[in-house]
């Protein structure tokens, strides 16, 4: 009885760690070269969405961001673009036809990301904070940074 009670709470404990593990915090982050320090909410959903797509200086913007259909896009769907993940990769589609620079582009990790938001003046992603290097620089949400207590995109999945 006494190793059935050891076993069990191994199990929970496991499981635990497991879930703790898979939660992540992403950033929003930028081209060095992007004067952009803060968005709100509303903002960053207007980007995101391809409603804005020009930051002040006048630069094309270019979303990079994980396939919609990836764990730790869920939060992101949901609190930024109000859709789901077929109609994200619908919105993709349509806004990158007939343009000679997407408007889009989907990454395969946190590494690709970051690496084509330092080559593109006018990228903008959502990368796990673990993962930030000095080639980008973060964006405040709402007058928060990644970490802080009411981050928009604290413990994603």
């Amino acid at each position: 009885m006494h190793r059935l009670r050891h076993f069990a709470l191994l199990a929970i404990f496991a499981l635990a760690s497991s879930l703790y593990v898979a939660a992540k915090d992403l950033a929003v982050v930028v081209n060095k070269a992007n004067d952009t320090k803060a968005l709100t909410t509303a903002d960053l959903a207007k980007v995101l969405k391809n409603v804005t797509k020009k930051w002040p200086n006048g630069q094309d913007i270019i979303i990079v961001m994980k396939d919609p259909n990836a764990p730790a896009m869920r939060v992101v769907l949901q609190k930024l673009f109000g859709m789901t993940a077929e109609q994200v990769k619908s919105l993709v589609s349509s806004a990158n036809q007939g343009r000679p620079n997407p408007a889009f582009v989907i990454a395969d990790s946190d590494d690709v990301a970051l690496k084509m938001i330092a080559s593109n003046a006018g990228a903008v992603g959502m990368v796990d904070v673990y993962a930030i290097n000095s080639s980008v620089n973060v964006v405040k949400v709402d007058g928060k940074m990644p970490l802080e207590p009411g981050y928009l995109l604290h413990g994603v999945w």
